[in-house]
């Protein structure tokens, strides 16, 4: 093994707090696996505006107790530098490490003079990003890799406002942490709150104030997907009125290593199969899943053809339209990848829309008068005055109104979406994704589409080629009827490709196999352009 590689790996086991991270560090260094270490010594994980994540394991590339004191150091710095008063919220959720790494901040943030105040227990993220507000934080920390594999965790920031930072904060907290010198020297302290139930009891009473009608009359099955969903969102159900939901009792409990699923992402194929089959069995009139850390919310309903996953687009939609009717007033933002159905329906309803960059961050900054928004990953802000993130408590409170409202109509979910569609023209999406190991081929991809984007897509001409840089690495093609958004992944070495095609006419049926054909031969058009070596589906 190169003598640096091992002295540097040296140097780190001096100053690891953690026995299990100092014994998997030298068992790779007593059995010469330079690879192994070399990885973990590859560079810092980098502190971005989605925070830290990455996998669990030592060294300074990973997420582990000794990064984690450095960034609650480099945050604490940023913190005093900045004279933001008020104390700092932490919140985390079951993952493997979660609880020692929000212990750990906390040491490390009242060793730097502030108040760390811990929620009680594992928590959804949307808890902890409403209680920087509610109790006037300087700052909140959540630990969470949210729907990631179970080997990963991470490490979000909430300024106090209650929303996710934005750059040059994050740059700023960067810089922090890299100046952060050896962890001896970085104080701790145990004198920090763990908080007691009120915090959570306020968020529910908020949150069961969703609902815009009386009708309750739905049965619900809900998944947690081993998260720590389940009780706050049955809690938020009965404070609310409804029906207590059916839980899956395989992943109701929190669970760090996901047993049912193979990646606890609500949209991965097979991981509502066990939902679906209790939704059947019970006649659920409405199936909901959370992810993890139950920030995000998706929906499947019953058709005549058997139980329908809803995309977040659909959802997203509906939910909008549902607060439009109910006469929430506002503006309504979505992100530059979700559908182009929201803003034709604000256009005809006379209601402010704004289109934003992805990401929550920038959706709840859409508009200082933000009524509603959402992203096509089944994010949606629909209480922004006290969740100013996604959450996928309050989310799934709304759909369930809506849905018991239509009900009582003798009409569906997907009714609501036919008649959106008549009105609007058949609005359909569908990603296109190039996985690769080598994170270079996304940029050459991108430079690829850059150079020569295509002329025609589905034999039309393309109108116009719309490069957001520098603001954004994401191009926008649009040909009559469609659009394509391409960007790189934020959080995974993918490039992903947005698509969407209006099918007009009141044939709904025959709209729907065109809509479907279209976008087979869109993905057949634009694979081979962002293809090179990677994998794409």
């Amino acid at each position: 093994m190169r003598p640096d590689l091992r002295a540097a790996a040296q140097a780190w086991l001096a100053e690891d707090p953690d026995p299990a991270t100092r014994a998997e560090l030298r068992a790779l260094l007593d059995a010469g696996d330079e690879p192994a270490v070399a990885d973990r010594f590859a560079g810092r994980l980098t502190f971005g505006t989605a925070g830290l994540r990455g996998p669990l394991r030592a060294g300074p590339n990973g997420m582990n107790r000794a990064v984690v004191r450095r960034t609650a150091a480099g945050l604490a710095a940023y913190l005093r530098e900045a004279g933001t008063p008020g104390p700092v919220v932490i919140g985390y959720d079951a993952r493997h490490g979660s609880a020692d790494f929000a212990r750990d901040s906390a040491a490390v943030l009242a060793g730097a003079g502030f108040a760390a105040r811990v929620l009680p227990r594992p928590l959804p993220t949307p808890v902890l990003a409403y209680a920087v507000r509610s109790l006037g934080a300087a700052a909140g920390v959540m630990v969470t890799a949210s729907h990631n594999p179970p080997q990963d965790n991470g490490y979000k920031v909430y300024g106090r406002d209650g929303a996710q930072i934005v750059p040059p904060v994050d740059a700023r907290i960067e810089a922090a942490i890299g100046a952060v010198g050896p962890l001896s020297t970085v104080p701790m302290a145990g004198g920090w709150e763990v908080l007691g139930p009120q915090v959570l009891e306020s968020y529910l009473d908020r949150v069961a104030a969703a609902p815009l009608t009386p009708h309750r009359d739905l049965r619900t099955v809900h998944t947690a997907l081993h998260g720590v969903g389940a009780g706050v969102l049955r809690a938020a159900f009965a404070r609310a009125g409804f029906p207590e939901p059916a839980e899956v009792a395989e992943q109701a409990r929190p669970d760090p290593d996901f047993p049912t699923t193979a990646f606890p992402n609500p949209e991965e194929p097979g991981a509502l199969d066990l939902a679906l089959a209790l939704a059947a069995d019970t006649g659920a009139d409405l199936l909901i899943a959370n992810d993890p850390d139950a920030d995000r919310c998706s929906l499947a309903v019953p058709t005549p053809a058997g139980w329908r996953a809803l995309t977040g687009d659909e959802v997203g939609v509906l939910l909008a339209d549902h607060l439009i009717r109910g006469g929430r007033t506002g503006t309504y933002a979505a992100t530059i990848v979700s559908s182009q159905l929201l803003g034709a329906l604000c256009r005809a309803r006379g209601v402010p829309y704004a289109e934003t960059l992805t990401g929550f961050k920038w959706i709840v900054r859409g508009a200082p008068d933000l009524a509603y928004g959402y992203e096509e990953a089944l994010g949606y802000c629909v209480l922004p005055d006290a969740v100013l993130d996604k959450d996928g408590v309050s989310a799934a409170l709304l759909a369930a109104d809506l849905a018991a409202a239509l009900k009582v109509e003798g009409r569906s979910l997907t009714d609501r979406l036919d008649e959106l569609a008549a009105e609007f023209g058949l609005h359909a999406t569908a990603p296109l994704t190039l996985r690769v190991d080598d994170l270079a081929e996304i940029g050459a991809a991108m430079a690829r589409l850059r150079a020569a984007p295509p002329t025609e897509l589905l034999g039309r001409p393309v109108t116009a080629v719309e490069d957001l840089l520098p603001d954004a690495d994401v191009v926008r093609l649009r040909a009559d009827g469609i659009r394509a958004v391409v960007r790189p992944s934020g959080t995974e070495p993918k490039l992903k490709a947005y698509l969407e095609v209006v099918v007009p006419g009141t044939d709904l049926p025959g709209a729907r196999a065109a809509a479907v054909a279209q976008l087979d031969q869109l993905k057949t058009e634009l694979a081979p352009l962002l293809g090179g070596q990677g994998r794409v589906r």
